[in-house]
């Protein structure tokens, strides 16, 4: 089988890898090709990949190029995770959203809108070339913002995309972590999670096993909950008050003025930090002969900084440890992916949290729009398991967004500058039109790809 992977000169890259030159069943990928727009960096991720591959001698055949519709051909499975505008795009969002005293993150609030803005025609340029070169590839996508660029990706392919995110399935490797010396130890695959939501905005409302939810018992133990982030960010009264957990991206609507002011405080963003450290890891290994090993070490120092401000800390100075799984092959989102693609070629019916069309999951959301929701998957497609209906709080967020996401499609759609305003001042984090029409045009000021996709 063929992977093609978009965006393959990202950090990404070898995470995949690894999971892939460690899978031994059959079939299985044999085959990966690298696409991206930047040939140096394919180049310097080749060197990973051929490092990383040592001593499996049946490691997928690699090839790695510029050329989208070469790549595409022949194509079992795609893997997209491309960043438009680089990380100067993303220090953008961030800070011209910050300069006016809203949230500026990469996928939530105005940052992941105005990301959203200038990736969907390129995303949707790669799907319409998809359906002509590998009309039957299953299509993974992992490019942020997740839930609008699937949706977007599912008006051209159907039910083909799915999108995937790792923040749900980590939760559930570390909760499983936590309760090790019981009966479940860290095997995460006997969970099941019922958990509700949106990309980036969802709860975590029971954990069973063997039927019996663990999620009251997890609560109740200060010692346990003290060990998950998630009781770092929010607090342990808060978790019990809800009776869930909350994604650790609610972080920026349950505290937005302390998110807001932390970031702030802070002076260095997250965009920030990753583009110093990225052009320093580039730099050295343009002369490290073991590329590997400073790969490592980069996405060492990255991950142990991630969303450093909620826990806090600061961008490059956290205060609390990364908990980072220790298999290569189960790190993520290479796990997930590798997972779904064994459960579709081998019919190994396996279920996930994945972004998938609502049809009637969730009630109250439209049919049609990408809800992340446990999916069953295997070789006759994607199935997402009907959830129990969320609280009043819960799904008004949930609509409020989703209503804001739909918007920003329309408005790329129709290259309308004006209904890019609306989705702005819809959105919960901005929710004031004056801000929104002043994001809106800096915006357009400030990132080029953001004037060319509303230029109507």
């Amino acid at each position: 089988m063929k992977l093609c992977i978009l965006g393959g000169g990202g950090f990404r890259t070898p995470f995949v890898w690894q999971a892939l030159i460690r899978d031994t069943g059959s079939p299985r990928v044999d085959q990966v090709s690298l696409y991206d727009t930047d040939a140096s960096r394919l180049e310097v991720t080749t060197r990973i990949l051929g490092q990383l591959a040592e001593g499996f001698p049946d490691a997928p055949t690699l090839s790695a190029g510029t050329d989208l519709d070469q790549a595409l051909q022949g194509s079992d499975f795609i893997f997209a995770a491309v960043r438009v505008g680089g990380l100067a795009g993303r220090q953008a969002d961030e800070h011209v959203a910050l300069d006016l005293g809203v949230i500026g993150q990469e996928t939530t609030g105005p940052g992941g809108l105005s990301y959203a803005i200038r990736t969907l025609p390129v995303m949707i340029d790669i799907a319409r070339r998809v359906k002509r070169v590998a009309p039957e590839a299953y299509f993974l996508n992992f490019t942020n913002p997740a839930g609008i660029i699937t949706e977007a990706l599912q008006a051209e392919l159907g039910d083909r995309v799915l999108g995937i995110c790792d923040t749900p399935s980590e939760l559930g490797r570390r909760v499983a972590a936590i309760l090790v010396g019981d009966r479940l130890g860290h095997d995460h695959d006997r969970l099941q999670l019922d958990y509700v939501g949106l990309n980036h905005l969802g709860w975590m409302r029971r954990i069973l096993l063997d039927g019996r939810d663990l999620l009251p018992e997890l609560l109740a133990d200060d010692e346990r909950l003290a060990r998950l982030e998630e009781a770092t960010i929010f607090g342990a009264d808060w978790l019990r008050s809800r009776g869930m957990i909350p994604n650790e991206y609610l972080h920026y609507y349950y505290e937005n003025r302390e998110a807001v002011a932390a970031i702030k405080a802070a002076g260095v963003t997250r965009g920030d930090f990753l583009a110093r450290t990225q052009a320093d890891f580039y730099r050295q290994a343009a002369s490290t002969e073991d590329v590997a090993r400073l790969w490592r070490q980069a996405v060492e120092h990255r991950e142990a900084s991630y969303m450093a401000e909620a826990k806090g800390g600061v961008q490059g100075a956290p205060i609390t440890e990364h908990d980072a799984a220790t298999d290569p092959s189960q790190l993520g989102y290479a796990g997930v992916a590798l997972n779904v693609m064994r459960a579709i070629s081998r019919n190994e019916h396996w279920t996930a949290i994945l972004n998938v069309r609502n049809r009637t999951a969730i009630a109250g959301l439209p049919y049609d729009a990408v809800v992340e929701v446990p999916t069953v998957i295997g070789a006759n497609g994607v199935h997402p398991l009907t959830v129990d209906q969320p609280g009043l709080a819960e799904l008004g967020l949930m609509q409020q967004v989703k209503a804001v996401e739909q918007l920003i499609i329309s408005a790329v759609n129709k290259r309308s500058r004006q209904e890019a305003v609306t989705a702005f001042a819809l959105h919960p984090l901005v929710d004031s039109l004056a801000t929104a029409r002043r994001l809106v045009d800096t915006y357009i000021a400030q990132i080029p790809e953001v004037a060319a996709a509303l230029d109507g």
